[in-house]
């Protein structure tokens, strides 16, 4: 049976946190979304406390669309939200697994290879 190095299990569990943090935060702008889009009362628990989260997760943006429609701005500055927390995520555990996976094979950089 062959073990597996203890960097790449250290490296395996800090990405699966990573990813399950950031999809965690999409998940509830994307929640958010769909709430405002179907004009959930967000006086209630459930709707408010998304609410709440939504705005600590939104990267700032909750303003940086501002149309007429209220539904079409939460989509537009949540949803980006929501798309720049999986490519942070993915980022992120991507740079580490460049870093943390020992060996000789640590590649910063894709290149393209022609064949003859």
């Amino acid at each position: 049976m062959e073990r597996t190095h203890p960097r790449i299990r250290i490296v395996r569990t800090v990405n699966a946190l990573i990813h399950l943090v950031c999809a965690l935060f999409a998940l509830v702008l994307a929640v958010h979304i769909v709430l405002v889009l179907g004009d959930a009362n967000m006086a209630n628990g459930f709707a408010h406390m998304i609410n709440e989260w939504s705005a600590g997760v939104s990267l700032g943006l909750r303003n940086l669309f501002t149309p007429d429609s209220e539904k079409l701005a939460t989509f537009l500055n949540d949803g980006l939200a929501a798309v720049l927390w999986l490519v942070i995520g993915a980022i992120l555990t991507d740079v580490i697994t460049r870093i943390g996976v020992p060996g000789p094979k640590r590649v910063w950089y894709r290149r393209g290879y022609r064949y003859h």
